[in-house]
C-alpha cells in the first residue's frame, strides 16, 4: 500500500476526530479570522483543500463569508461528514463537496478567488512544490492561504525518543524556511501546546484523529523501548508543541 493510501485510510478512519482534535479546532478558527480580514470579492469562488470533517469549513461560514464553495478532502468519508456539518448552512453560500488528491489532484470550477486549507499540507510529499502548483488555480488578485505543521511540530514526543536512543515515528515536518522561499505575502509561525492525562492518552489521541500514519522510513520500537520512550515522555509533563505555520500566497491582477 502506497504512503498516500495509509494517509487517506487512516483519516477516512478516524474514529474520534471531532472528540479529541481540539488543537485543530483552534487552528482552523484562527486561519478562518485571518482569511475573513482579507479584500475578498463579495461572491467569492472558494476552494478548501483537506477539509476533514469541516472544521475549517463551519469557521468560514460563521465569519460570513459567502460565494461558491468546493469543499474537497482525499478520504470519500471526511467529505461525507463534513457534507453532513455543513447541511444547515444558510443562503449566503453555495456548497459543492468532492474527493481530490490536493497534492495531485485537479480541482473542476476553477479558477478560484480563495484557496485555502488547515492542516492537510504537512501530509503532502513536497508541500511547498503543492502550495506554487495551487496559485496557478487562483484568479487574478486571489489568496491562497494555508495552515501546516513545520519542523518543530511534538518535539517533545522526539526529545524523548532521541534521549532513549530510538527514531520516533513522527513525520518529519518542513522548517519554516521552506516555506519562506516561497516568498508569501504573510509567514505567521505560532505555536499551540497540547497536555495530555498520560502517554497511552497522547498515542490514542493521535490515532483517533487520523494522524498515526509513521514516517516512511520507520521501524517500530520494540514493546520495552516504547516502554522507556513513555517513561521520559511522562516524566517531561506529556506536553506536546504544534509548530503552526501559517503561508499566505497571493497572485497579482
Amino acid at each position: 500500500m502506497s504512503r498516500r493510501d495509509q494517509i487517506r485510510n487512516a483519516f477516512a478512519a478516524a474514529p474520534d476526530y471531532d472528540g479529541k482534535a481540539r488543537v485543530q479546532r483552534d487552528i482552523a478558527q484562527a486561519l478562518a479570522k485571518r482569511i475573513a480580514a482579507l479584500d475578498l470579492p463579495s461572491c467569492p469562488r472558494v476552494l478548501e483543500v483537506g477539509c476533514g470533517t469541516g472544521f475549517l469549513t463551519g469557521a468560514l461560514a460563521a465569519e460570513g463569508i459567502g460565494g461558491e464553495w468546493l469543499v474537497t478532502d482525499i478520504a470519500d468519508e471526511m467529505v461525507a461528514r463534513c457534507r453532513a456539518r455543513m447541511e444547515d448552512v444558510d443562503g449566503r453560500r453555495t456548497l459543492r463537496f468532492a474527493t481530490l488528491d490536493g497534492e495531485h489532484g485537479t480541482p473542476k470550477g476553477g479558477p478560484f478567488d480563495l484557496i485555502c486549507s488547515s492542516l492537510a499540507a504537512q501530509w503532502f510529499d513536497d508541500p511547498p512544490a503543492a502550495l506554487s502548483r495551487m496559485t496557478g488555480w487562483l484568479a487574478p488578485g486571489g489568496n491562497l492561504v494555508v495552515a501546516t505543521l513545520g519542523s518543530g511540530s511534538f518535539r517533545e514526543w522526539r526529545a524523548a525518543h532521541e534521549a532513549e536512543g530510538a527514531l520516533p515515528g513522527t513525520p518529519a515536518f518542513l522548517p519554516v524556511e521552506r516555506f519562506a522561499a516561497l516568498d508569501p505575502a504573510m509567514l505567521i509561525v505560532e505555536e499551540h501546546r497540547e497536555r495530555h492525562a498520560d502517554p497511552r492518552a497522547f498515542l490514542r489521541a493521535v490515532k483517533a484523529i487520523g494522524a498515526g500514519t509513521a514516517a516512511p522510513s520507520h521501524r517500530p520500537l520494540s514493546p520495552a523501548q516504547l516502554r522507556r520512550v513513555m517513561d521520559r515522555f511522562a516524566r517531561n509533563g506529556c506536553e506536546v508543541t504544534y509548530e503552526v505555520v501559517t503561508c499566505h500566497l497571493h497572485r497579482a491582477r
